[in-house]
């Protein structure tokens, strides 16, 4: 059974919501949710301590384990935010300022690899595009495999007011992508996008001075000769 992870980028539940949950429902599985700020709510204190150490030692990560715990285990994980001034919400952008050192550039995870993901946004206008690029910067950035991006003008403020026009493409497009996913499951590999900041990093630390702990993390998991993340 797939395991559906969604992490809302607002606590309340309104057209972005019922679009994640329309969309994990037509993939079907066990479906998990998070709601933020109500599940997690602090900012990221620019403390460096997971760069320096890990992020186990995070002063927020008794919080955070949850999560950390419930993307681990996700097969697909489902972010969304409604558009807040062209962006993603401050409380989903609090949260993913916590994983810097799960991007690819530094310790990433590779069972990434084996993981989908989706970033949505809604609005009853504009800024759908840079609200999604929000998110899926930080999903691509983390190694997962295949980063799907779904923007939607609702012209409403709630789900009941959305034309019923919009709700008839909305049900497509989730339709289609519900199909791409199911398709592309059971599979490993790494986005286009962060293979490429690997082999540049990979780079780094075969012709500059090594940084701690990336180098070790890097050495370690036999990077820096035939191994990859996401060829495990």
């Amino acid at each position: 059974m797939v395991k559906i992870l969604i992490i809302h980028g607002q606590s309340h539940e309104g057209n972005t919501c019922m679009v994640a949950r329309e969309l994990a429902n037509k993939v079907g599985g066990e479906i998990k949710e998070f709601f933020l700020p109500r599940d997690f709510d602090k900012p990221c204190l620019g403390c460096y301590t997971c760069f320096k150490m890990d992020l186990t030692n995070c002063p927020h990560y008794r919080e955070l384990e949850p999560l950390v715990r419930a993307i681990s285990d996700a097969d697909l994980l489902i972010l969304e935010s409604p558009v807040y001034v062209y962006h993603a919400t401050g409380s989903m952008m609090n949260f993913l300022d916590h994983f810097g050192t799960w991007w690819v550039v530094h310790r990433p995870l590779p069972e990434m690899s084996e993981k989908q993901a989706v970033a949505i946004a809604t609005a009853a206008g504009g800024g759908m595009k840079s609200t999604v690029q929000d998110m899926a910067d930080s999903l691509e950035m983390w190694g997962i495999r295949k980063v799907y991006r779904l923007g939607m003008g609702v012209q409403a403020l709630k789900p009941d007011e959305i034309p019923d026009a919009i709700m008839h493409r909305l049900y497509r497009k989730t339709d289609r992508l519900a199909r791409r996913i199911g398709k592309n499951s059971g599979k490993r590999g790494c986005n286009g996008r962060a293979k490429k900041w690997f082999y540049l990093m990979r780079f780094a630390h075969k012709h500059f001075p090594p940084m701690e702990p990336d180098y070790g993390y890097w050495e370690n998991n036999g990077w820096h000769k035939s191994g990859r993340p996401w060829n495990i």
